[in-house]
C-alpha cells in the first residue's frame, strides 16, 4: 500500500474521535460548556454593544445634522448672562433660528401633591426648534414673556394630575398651566427629559431664582452643507455679547463622530472579556485532553506498536479538542444570539444581531480549540511505543 493510502481514513477518525468523547461524559461535556460560555460571552456581548452604539445614533441622528449646541460657561469671579445679552435677536446668516436655555430643580406642587422637577427657561423659539406639540392648551408664545404662565411635560402632569387652567405652585410662586406636552424621545442633546420637566418663559424662570442664567443656546443651522462655519459664526456673536463666559459649541455631526469612536472602542472593551471566558473554557479543554492522554497511554502504545504513525495518534487527540469547540462553538453562538435578545427586549432596544460576531465568536472558538488541543495531541504523538506501554 502506498504511502498516500496508509492510516485511517478521515471518517474513521472522525467517528473515533466522537466516541472517545461520549466515553468522557460528565468531563467531556464540562470542557465543552466552558467553550460555549466563552463564545456565547462573545456573541452576545458585541451583539449588545452594537445594538446599544445604533440606538444612541438612532436618537442623535433624529435630531438632524442642522443642530448646534453652544455650551456656555462662566469664568471664575465673573458674573454669569445677562437677560439683555440673551437677546438672540440680529443671529448670523448661516443660522437659521437659536434658543437660550436656563435649568432649575424646583419643587412643584398641585392640591398637597408635591415632587422635585426640572425647571427650563427659554424662549418661545424653543417650541418650535424642538417640534414641541401639546396634547391640551398650547403652547408658549412671545405674549407670554412677561406672565405666570407654564407648559408641564406628559409625565410631570400624569404625577401631579394636572389640567389645563390649573395653578402649580412652583418655589414661592404661582404659575397657571396653559398646555400640556404630548410625549416625547428622549433628546440626548438637551440636558434634561421633556416629558419629566416644566417650561416657562426664561424671564419668569430668573425672576423666580436671581441664580439662575443660561447655560446653553440651542441653534439651528440654515445650510446643512456649511455647519462648521455656521458654528463658528455662531460662536463669534456669543463671544461678542458674553465676553465673561467660555462658549464651546458643538455640531450634531461631531458628537456622532465621538460616538461611533467610542462604540469602536467599545466594541473592542467587549471583544476582550468575551475572549477571557473563551480563554478559560480553553484552558478547560487543555486540563481534559492531558487528562485523556495521561489515561490513554497504553492504548496509545497498543496504537504505535501495531503500525499507527505519530500523526495519526496526534490527529486522534486533536480531532476530540476541534469536536468539543465545534460544538460549544455553536451552542455558545445560539445562546449568545438568544441572550443579546432577551436583553435588547428588556431594554427596549431594537435587536441587532452583528453578523462579524458569530464570525468571530464561532472562529475563536475553533482557534480557542486547536491551540489548547495541539499540546495534549503532540504529547501524545511524541510517546514512545515502550513507554507507553510500561505499567504506572
Amino acid at each position: 500500500m502506498s504511502p498516500e493510502g496508509y492510516g485511517p481514513r478521515w471518517h474513521q477518525r472522525l467517528t473515533e474521535s466522537l466516541l472517545s468523547l461520549h466515553a468522557l461524559g460528565r468531563r467531556a461535556w464540562l470542557a465543552l460548556l466552558g467553550i460555549a460560555v466563552g463564545c456565547a460571552a462573545v456573541v452576545a456581548l458585541l451583539s449588545i454593544g452594537q445594538g446599544a452604539a445604533r440606538e444612541s445614533e438612532r436618537l442623535f441622528q433624529g435630531l438632524g445634522s442642522d443642530w448646534m449646541v453652544a455650551r456656555l460657561m462662566p469664568q471664575a469671579s465673573h458674573p454669569g448672562s445677562s437677560m439683555e445679552a440673551m437677546d438672540l435677536a440680529g443671529l448670523p446668516e448661516a443660522v437659521r433660528m437659536a434658543a437660550p436655555l436656563a435649568l432649575a430643580m424646583a419643587d412643584v406642587q398641585r392640591e398637597g401633591v408635591v415632587t422635585t422637577a426640572p425647571v427650563a427657561g427659554s424662549t418661545s423659539a424653543l417650541a418650535e426648534m424642538l417640534a414641541l406639540r401639546t396634547t391640551e392648551g398650547r403652547l408658549l408664545s412671545v405674549l407670554d414673556q412677561g406672565s405666570a404662565h407654564v407648559l408641564i411635560g406628559a409625565e410631570l402632569a400624569a404625577r401631579l394630575e394636572a389640567r389645563v387652567a390649573d395653578h402649580l405652585q412652583v418655589g414661592r410662586y404661582l404659575y397657571q398651566v396653559v398646555g400640556i406636552l404630548a410625549p416625547r424621545v428622549y433628546n440626548p442633546l438637551l440636558p434634561l427629559t421633556v416629558d419629566d420637566a416644566l417650561f416657562m418663559p426664561l424671564a419668569g424662570l430668573v425672576r423666580m431664582s436671581a441664580d439662575v442664567q443660561p447655560s446653553v443656546v440651542l441653534a439651528i443651522g440654515r445650510d446643512r452643507q456649511h455647519m462648521p462655519e455656521a458654528a463658528a459664526a455662531l460662536s463669534e456673536v456669543l463671544r461678542a455679547r458674553l465676553p465673561n463666559q467660555r462658549i464651546d459649541v458643538q455640531l450634531a455631526e461631531q458628537l456622532l463622530e465621538g460616538m461611533a469612536q467610542q462604540s469602536a472602542l467599545f466594541d473592542w472593551l467587549l471583544a476582550g472579556l468575551g475572549g477571557s471566558a473563551l480563554l478559560i473554557g480553553g484552558v478547560g479543554v487543555m486540563n481534559v485532553m492531558l487528562m485523556t492522554v495521561a489515561e490513554r497511554r497504553r492504548e496509545i502504545g497498543v496504537r504505535m506498536a501495531i503500525g499507527a504513525r505519530p500523526r495519526d495518534i496526534a490527529w486522534l487527540f486533536l480531532l476530540e479538542a476541534l469536536w468539543l469547540a465545534g460544538c460549544g462553538a455553536v451552542l455558545g453562538a445560539l445562546a449568545g444570539v438568544l441572550l443579546a435578545w432577551g436583553l435588547s427586549w428588556v431594554s427596549a432596544w431594537p435587536f441587532h444581531l452583528a453578523p462579524w460576531s458569530l464570525a468571530l465568536g464561532i472562529g475563536s472558538a475553533l482557534c480557542t480549540g486547536v491551540f489548547f488541543g495541539l499540546h495534549p495531541a503532540l504529547s501524545a504523538a511524541r510517546l514512545q511505543p515502550l513507554q507507553a506501554l510500561r505499567d504506572d
